[in-house]
């Protein structure tokens, strides 16, 4: 499958500060991508320079396999879906979708023929003659994103499409674009702080911090094999706990503050300092395959129905367990922690990468 979208070496500065440090990723044609990371990380600034709306300071931006920097958005052949809709409050729905088109002075037929098929896609065509303030958050979304769909552009941008809306109304929309996307075999690159939306909703998963792309990969993969601690902590819900360690002379590692020694199949060199880090979900309160179990204190109980968090304190640090049902235990209880030993992780303390 070709490549839609490459991003080379591409670095953005703000004055003396360094917004996008050296950015590398590839976008097959046809993929849908999430850029996720916390509020600051760069991934809005990214998508900003995808669309021509940003300068680079230096590197390459191919789109289609054509250099783009320094072409100004309208010959970028990209469209953008804002979090704030930008919605023309008196124009109705029609118009708001095809205004690109009509600046462009496009043939009358063919903006009747693009507006009607965006708008029976999306499910907007009894809609067509409504002003935004008359429509529901969810349906300006909609508006919004025929707006780009009327475009026909080979990529579509989203920026936290999704982040004025309520959570029922979010997780039906996030099953909405993504339907979208398939329908319209695009290339989109979607930017959230949400990593379950990323999660959900994306083929291929870029995770940045303070401007550098700390891993990219298949949702699973992140998931499976994080290259390190903020990876492993920011992908996955509830988060990853980690326990720090110190290896001994036989392989083992003893828990900081406590003697519970933690038997591992694999050589490590002794005094070498870790974290540990093991999913919620991959703890448990009865034994399961290739386990061990340690001490620890039931601190506090979260339900939500379907699932229970047991809150537990193990070597004086707090530890989440997700059970799926619930679980016979009260606050105070001690009690017999089970580890799966085939999905433990460990971090290199001083580095914080994947050991």
């Amino acid at each position: 499958m070709m490549l839609q979208i490459e991003i080379d070496h591409l670095n953005k500065h703000y004055g003396g500060f360094h917004a996008l440090k050296d950015v590398n990723i590839s976008i097959k044609q046809g993929s849908f991508v999430a850029l996720v990371g916390p509020s600051g990380c760069g991934k809005s600034t990214l998508l900003r320079t995808l669309a021509g709306l940003e300068k680079t300071s230096s590197g390459d931006v191919r789109i289609a396999g054509r250099s783009v920097i320094g072409k100004p958005p309208r010959e970028r052949d990209v469209a953008m879906v804002f979090q704030s809709y930008a919605l023309y409050p008196h124009m109705d729905v029609e118009h708001n979708m095809n205004y690109s088109m009509r600046l462009k002075r496009r043939p009358k037929e063919e903006i009747s023929e693009r507006t009607r098929t965006a708008a029976e896609t999306l499910g907007l065509g009894n809609l067509l003659d409504r002003l935004p303030k008359a429509l529901s958050g969810g349906q300006r979304q909609r508006v919004a994103m025929g707006r780009a769909i009327v475009r026909n552009p080979k990529v579509f941008l989203f920026d936290e499409p999704l982040s004025n809306l309520d959570a029922a109304l979010r997780v039906h929309m996030r099953s909405e674009i993504r339907k979208l996307h398939e329908r319209l075999n695009a290339t989109s690159v979607y930017v959230t702080h949400d990593q379950v939306e990323a999660m959900t909703m994306a083929d291929h998963v870029v995770v940045m911090r303070a401007g550098v792309v700390e891993q990219q990969g298949s949702p699973l993969d992140l998931y499976d094999r994080p290259a390190n601690r903020f990876v492993a902590g920011f992908i996955g819900s509830p988060a990853m706990n980690f326990l720090p360690a110190t290896a001994t002379e036989n392989g083992a590692l003893v828990l900081d503050n406590d003697s519970t020694q933690i038997g591992l199949n694999r050589h490590i060199a002794a005094g070498c300092k870790f974290w540990i880090g093991m999913r919620p979900e991959h703890l448990s309160l009865k034994p399961c395959v290739n386990d061990m179990a340690i001490d620890a204190t039931v601190t506090g109980i979260e339900s939500t129905g379907s699932m229970t968090f047991v809150v537990l304190e193990v070597a004086s640090q707090p530890v989440v367990l997700a059970h799926s049902g619930r679980p016979e235990t009260r606050r105070g209880d001690q009690v017999r922690l089970h580890i799966s030993l085939d999905n433990l992780h460990l971090f290199d303390r001083e580095t914080e990468l994947a050991a």
